[in-house]
């Protein structure tokens, strides 16, 4: 792989699994913890899952000042201290051997994850709208993708790891593969974006109340989806355990089943890639946010083996509407504001996040059940729907020449 441009999307993408796996470890390994070491955590789900608390929040709030730091110290030496430091810090939980460590572990590799949505997807778009076909859509869709299996790959392999090896090694071993891919970044040459942009078309005049539309819909949408979206990935492990497999010593089928329904969303983000490069945000966006509340309200209730294909489809609009609001950004927002905008943008997002931990903890042990934190998301649904209806479906995001054209309705010309 010669091409800069190509090779920096490629850190990037593993960074996005790295990312994710790092912060979805916990919400399994929690299940090997609550019977590997009952005498120093316990044996109650929700107190070991709410450890993650600090984790999340220094995740969202650690996004606000990335942009600035970025501007600072540059995006290579960020990146660097991204795999480094998460790395470093996972290894770092695996060794804890109370809450108190654990917690404060997590929380610290909390903080060095929150460096990668500002600066990597800023970074992305950078590099792909640099790229000889400038299809920013797809490149964000696959990106997606390698987000999503680091969220399908971290409920199956810890579960194994967990099963095989203790609780402990399920930390480690990620731990010091994204230490490894740090050392590999730091080899690599160093990506000119100023000279790659060169020749690349300018960002177009867009008139600022479009714009203002659409990041106040897009800021919206990230505190809700945000929550959501971390909540649903946080439960699935234990929604398969209670619906499908209760017995303890089926833990890495709870694992293969969580990887199975959280692929689907793995394929939906590449779909939506592919699909947003050739139709308005909206006309994708509507469809996908449409599912959630019948599919949560669903989950709320259904018992048994039709609980899988309703978490497969929960999991494939959650995390396709995650490819539509990046996207948005890199359409309506100019490239000089764009690490800001992701940072207020992710700051938001992930304060939402922070909530779902011990959201999800606090309704199960109250209840002694799911059904209730799924009707909570089903009502955080139903505001990402009302968020669809309200973007703006312009066809000048596919022909940004138009506009410096007078507004014409969209369904006077359709997108296609």
């Amino acid at each position: 792989m010669h091409d800069p441009a190509a090779r920096q999307i490629a850190f990037v993408n593993i960074a996005h699994v790295f990312t994710h796996y790092s912060l979805l470890v916990l919400a399994t390994a929690v299940l090997g913890m609550v019977t590997q070491a009952p005498e120093a955590f316990g044996r109650e789900y929700g107190p070991i899952l709410a450890l993650g608390t600090g984790m999340f929040v220094l995740y969202g709030l650690g996004s606000l000042p990335m942009g600035w730091l970025a501007a600072r110290f540059g995006r290579r030496a960020m990146m660097a201290g991204f795999f480094l430091g998460t790395g470093g810090a996972m290894m770092v939980a695996g060794l804890a051997e109370t809450p108190l460590a654990l917690g404060l572990a997590l929380a610290l590799m909390g903080c060095f994850a929150a460096i990668y949505h500002p600066v990597g997807t800023a970074m992305l778009v950078e590099a792909a709208s640099a790229s000889p076909d400038g299809k920013v859509g797809r490149a964000v869709g696959i990106n997606g993708a390698f987000g999503n299996m680091g969220v399908a790959l971290a409920p199956v392999v810890t579960a194994l790891v967990a099963a095989r090896l203790g609780w402990h090694w399920a930390f480690v071993l990620p731990g010091a593969l994204c230490v490894l891919a740090g050392l590999f970044w730091l080899r690599e040459p160093t990506f000119d974006a100023a000279k790659a942009a060169a020749g690349a078309k300018p960002f177009p005049t867009i008139p600022p109340a479009v714009v203002r539309r659409a990041v106040a819909v897009l800021l919206t949408i990230a505190a809700v989806s945000g929550l959501v979206f971390n909540a649903f990935t946080l439960l699935i492990p234990k929604l398969m355990q209670e619906r499908l497999t209760a017995s303890p010593d089926l833990l890495p089928v709870v694992g293969m089943l969580a990887f199975l329904a959280t692929l689907c969303g793995g394929l939906t983000q590449f779909t939506v890639g592919r699909m947003i490069d050739r139709h308005t945000l909206k006309s994708v966006f509507l469809p996908l946010a449409l599912v959630q509340v019948p599919c949560l309200l669903a989950l709320s209730v259904v018992q048994g083996w039709l609980v899988l294909p309703l978490a497969a489809l929960m999991a494939a609009s959650i995390f396709g509407q995650v490819t539509v609001n990046e996207t948005m950004t890199a359409r309506y927002v100019a490239p000089a504001l764009r690490v800001k905008l992701y940072s207020i943008r992710f700051t938001i997002g992930f304060l939402g996040a922070a909530a779902a931990s011990p959201l999800v903890g606090f309704l199960h042990e109250a209840t002694g059940s799911l059904a209730a934190p799924m009707l909570v998301l089903a009502g955080f649904g139903a505001v990402t729907f009302a968020c669809a209806l309200l973007f703006p479906n312009r066809r000048e995001e596919l022909r940004p020449e138009l506009w410096a054209a007078p507004a014409r309705p969209l369904a006077a010309a359709p997108a296609e």
